[in-house]
């Protein structure tokens, strides 16, 4: 949540600074100081009242505040991209509606191309720093796996394939296997049935539920356990539930 914080105040300045460029470079530049048709600085600026809450909306509808561990870099710049041109286009529509045929509309294209730019090297350069500080040790996403069964294997072989998403395997609980059983070094830790215990002694991000077929039965009980975790008011309360089925991952919703 703090890092969301963070994130959106970071993509908040670069709107600020891009648009403030773009105004520079059409208005200020020695080669682009046209004077037919200006309209004042503050006219502009008054705009970014609008412009900042409005593209900061955009991009958490385009998903770009949600965990970068799980997403691509060409997935988020895709979306960075997708985000400013219906930002552009909203804009432009806005000035047609209200008439303001003197807001340079050259501005809005280089403050287009001056927005993705700045937006791609500040991802860039956050993501190789996520990656460096997860390498460490540090900003660790804690998870317990519900079930040894191949989709266990499966989820654990893209941790240790992708050590940059940060995931640290607490441990898995399984009914079948024999306690301290290990997969590529994560082990079996306790029983379904200590699912509990485990919520309680540990400060968990996610519950991933890798059950087999057979022990599906039990998956009631896990869901129930796991919301009264995040329902009441413990530490637990961000706590997230991961359900995988033939390799297709489900974010389970509570309200």
């Amino acid at each position: 949540k703090h890092f969301n914080r963070l994130h959106v105040v970071m993509d908040a300045i670069i709107i600020v600074v891009a648009y403030m460029a773009a105004w520079a470079i059409r208005f200020v530049s020695p080669f682009n100081n046209d004077e037919v048709g200006r309209i004042d600085l503050k006219t502009y600026l008054m705009a970014l009242i609008f412009v900042v809450p409005a593209y900061l909306i955009l991009y958490a509808v385009f998903s770009l505040y949600t965990p970068k561990r799980m997403h691509g870099q060409r997935y988020e710049m895709f979306n960075v991209i997708k985000a400013n041109t219906i930002g552009l286009l909203m804009f432009i529509l806005v000035l047609y509606l209200t008439r303001q045929i003197h807001f340079s509309r050259i501005m809005l294209v280089i403050f287009y191309g001056l927005n993705i730019t700045f937006e791609f090297m500040a991802r860039v350069g956050l993501r190789m720093l996520l990656r460096n500080i997860r390498k460490r040790g540090f900003n660790q996403k804690h998870i317990v796996l519900v079930g040894y069964s191949r989709a266990a294997e499966g989820y654990i072989d893209r941790i240790k394939q992708f050590p940059q998403w940060g995931y640290n395997v607490v441990g898995i609980l399984d009914d079948h296997v024999d306690i301290d059983t290990k997969y590529r070094g994560e082990k079996v830790v306790g029983r379904v049935s200590e699912i509990e215990q485990i919520i309680s002694e540990n400060d968990l991000d996610e519950i991933v539920i890798t059950l087999g077929l057979a022990d599906y039965a039990k998956l009631e009980k896990v869901v129930t356990l796991s919301y009264y975790y995040i329902d009441s008011e413990l530490k637990c309360a961000d706590l997230k539930v991961i359900l995988t089925f033939y390799g297709t991952e489900f974010n389970l919703e509570f309200y």
